[in-house]
């Protein structure tokens, strides 16, 4: 079951490094959306990792990984402490 806060925080992150609405859907990919793109994935990943105090290592900076809601809450589900 998905952590409410950690899902708050992480809905609070993506407010922050978008200015678009945030997809009612969590499996919507936010790539092909328009809400990110390649460009935004850094400071996506960088807020991130301030917010949940965690290092991602570039073999993960991939925009698979970051694609949709879901996806990041399974990562920092796995990766955050």
């Amino acid at each position: 079951m998905p952590d409410a806060t950690r899902r708050t925080r992480l809905l609070a992150v993506l407010r922050k490094v978008t200015s678009k609405p945030l997809p009612a859907d969590d499996e919507e990919s936010l790539f092909e959306s328009g809400l990110l793109d390649s460009f935004a994935l850094p400071d996506l990943v960088s807020a991130l990792e301030q917010e949940f105090s965690l290092e991602v290592p570039d073999r993960d900076l991939n925009p698979r990984k970051f694609d949709s809601i879901a996806r990041m809450e399974a990562y920092l589900e796995e990766h955050a402490a």
